[in-house]
């Protein structure tokens, strides 16, 4: 049996009820069951929903994006970035080590201050979910390993 295509609205935000994310005037979003696309601590609460529950579902950090990982947080001479490029702290780039994104967080002097956590590590998630659709993968859907269509992926 092929796994579920789960279509659902949310809003997403900190404890303290800070909003982080939202689809809420946009698309819902689309995910194929197992297949990692989001992160573990909704998937396994949103395996026991059906089409139209809502719920408050409540991630911790470690089932989220982690911890934050100190060893990731390091000092890199301006030297090092392209020459005349302007830098500012938020601004986001990537090296040539794959599945990491550094943020720039601090600028002193000649040393650029940088962060390659996932910006929501260490922070513990709280979804407000609505399921809008859940529906038997494709074949198709499965072997490509992600939802095509409506709110999902489209070949062109």
């Amino acid at each position: 049996m092929n796994p579920r295509v789960v279509t659902f609205h949310y809003k997403l935000t900190d404890k303290e009820g800070n909003e982080i994310d939202s689809s809420q005037g946009s698309h819902p979003l689309s995910y194929l069951e197992g297949t990692g696309q989001i992160i573990a601590g909704l998937e396994d609460e949103i395996k026991s929903m059906l089409a139209g529950d809502k719920k408050v579902i409540s991630v911790s950090a470690d089932l989220a994006y982690g911890q934050k990982n100190p060893e990731l947080v390091f000092d890199v001479p301006k030297s090092q970035f392209p020459e005349g490029e302007e830098l500012s702290v938020g601004m986001m780039f990537q090296t040539d080590e794959p599945d990491t994104v550094y943020t720039i967080t601090d600028i002193k002097g000649e040393s650029v201050i940088v962060d390659g956590n996932h910006p929501l590590a260490g922070v513990d998630l709280i979804f407000d979910v609505q399921i809008v659709n859940i529906r038997t993968a494709t074949d198709e859907e499965v072997s490509h390993g992600h939802v095509h269509g409506e709110g999902g992926h489209h070949h062109h």
